[in-house]
């Protein structure tokens, strides 16, 4: 069985992430999508209501796990037994970013590769700090949050 780790902090987990791990299932058996806590960011859902999200999101998913991590992200690969980081990419900043990251992440773990997907050009401005930011001005987010999700009841926790 083929698995891969999608990392983020996915605070809040986008229609851009969620096209991302559609993209990946079709090219492995199983991801794990693993939330992690990046405390330099403003939050706009605690660890705890951004893995309740994602669940929610997949529960009738039998090849989606999600997990909460707070190591190196090429630690927690390991323990899941995944073989590939997913990371999503939306324009030439991200990907200079996520090539960065590839290389130090094979420095330290030659056995992970990094699979960079694409954003489809309808999603490429979705972004969890854009959505933070509209929210902040009272603007409705709902295109660019997966459709089964309600972001104002997991707000409410």
């Amino acid at each position: 069985m083929k698995t891969a780790i999608f990392p983020g902090s996915f605070d809040p987990f986008t229609r851009g992430h969620e096209v991302i791990v559609e993209q990946a299932l079709r090219l492995f058996d199983r991801v794990v999508i693993a939330v992690g806590e990046n405390v330099s960011k403003q939050s706009l859902l605690n660890p705890t209501q951004r893995l309740r999200l994602i669940k929610d999101l997949y529960a009738d998913e039998s090849r989606v796990e999600c997990i909460s991590y707070r190591s190196l992200t090429i630690d927690v690969a390991h323990k899941v037994g995944a073989s590939a980081i997913i990371r999503g990419v939306r324009n030439t900043l991200d990907f200079e970013y996520e090539r960065t990251m590839a290389q130090t992440n094979r420095r330290f773990a030659p056995e992970l590769e990094t699979v960079l997907l694409f954003t489809p050009a309808e999603l490429m401005d979705v972004s969890s700090s854009t959505v933070r930011e509209l929210l902040a001005f009272g603007r409705d987010v709902g295109p660019m949050m997966p459709a089964k999700i309600q972001l104002k009841e997991y707000l409410e926790d």
